[in-house]
């Protein structure tokens, strides 16, 4: 692309006063960087992106609330992580933290546990046991 047609079209870029640097070719067709405020593409797949994350985020709320998975489920989604990121936050296995989706589970973990997952969730070990998802 073009130095001169790199789009500056609205974005959420634009509207958190940020830039996206991307290559592009100058007059003399010699690769060089540009900022760019995004164009509408790139917005149209970023926003349906973001309402898929708020809809997991909702469903996760209304389980916890349901007694379907745990507090552990909401706060990661809320955190867009994985069971792979948060099991390497909390630095336990993955079969391990998904036992602790149960409510029954989660119940008894200890404060120590409950503690490495506040931390990996930037809350309150308070914060995480009393979410019931309303």
């Amino acid at each position: 692309m073009k130095k001169q047609d790199l789009p500056q079209d609205e974005s959420n870029l634009k509207s958190a006063n940020m830039t996206e640097v991307l290559y592009v070719t100058d007059e003399n067709d010699n690769y060089t960087t540009a900022n760019s405020t995004g164009w509408d593409a790139k917005k149209a797949a970023l926003d349906e992106s973001m309402e898929l994350i708020h809809e997991r985020i909702e469903e996760a709320k209304q389980n916890v609330a349901n007694n379907i998975v745990s507090p552990i489920v909401y706060f990661m989604e809320h955190n867009k992580m994985d069971l792979g990121v948060l099991a390497s936050y909390v630095g336990m296995w993955q079969w391990r933290v998904k036992r602790h989706f149960k409510p029954k589970v989660f119940k008894t973990l200890s404060e120590t546990a409950l503690k490495k997952y506040a931390d990996a969730f930037g809350i309150s070990v308070n914060e995480l046991k009393n979410f019931d998802g309303k």
